[in-house]
């Protein structure tokens, strides 16, 4: 866990972080906030299948690391959950 910047588990131990066990923080931690080096890191221990069946399931996803996914990948946005799901919550207007 040391090869990953503190800062992306500013709220967990890193000492109880397991590769394994915690994936599915990993991942969405360094698909959302991490930069190129951290996505290197984690191209390195899982495949590229399993990081983006993980990134399938996630709920939410801003368009720019959809479409990153999506396109290393080769795989149609309509494939993750996040395009699919929509929220039912209007959003506000940006003056």
């Amino acid at each position: 866990m040391e090869l990953l910047s503190k800062h992306l588990f500013w709220d967990i131990d890193n000492s109880k972080m397991c590769w394994e066990k915690n994936k599915k923080t990993i991942i969405e931690r360094v698909i959302e906030r991490g930069n190129m080096d951290e996505w290197l890191c984690i191209v390195r221990v899982y495949t590229l299948e399993e990081i983006v069946n993980t990134a399938k399931t996630f709920r939410t996803m801003s368009p720019k690391d959809l479409n990153f996914i999506a396109t290393i990948s080769n795989t149609p946005k309509e494939a993750f959950r996040c395009y699919n799901t929509r929220s039912l919550t209007s959003q506000h207007w940006i003056y």
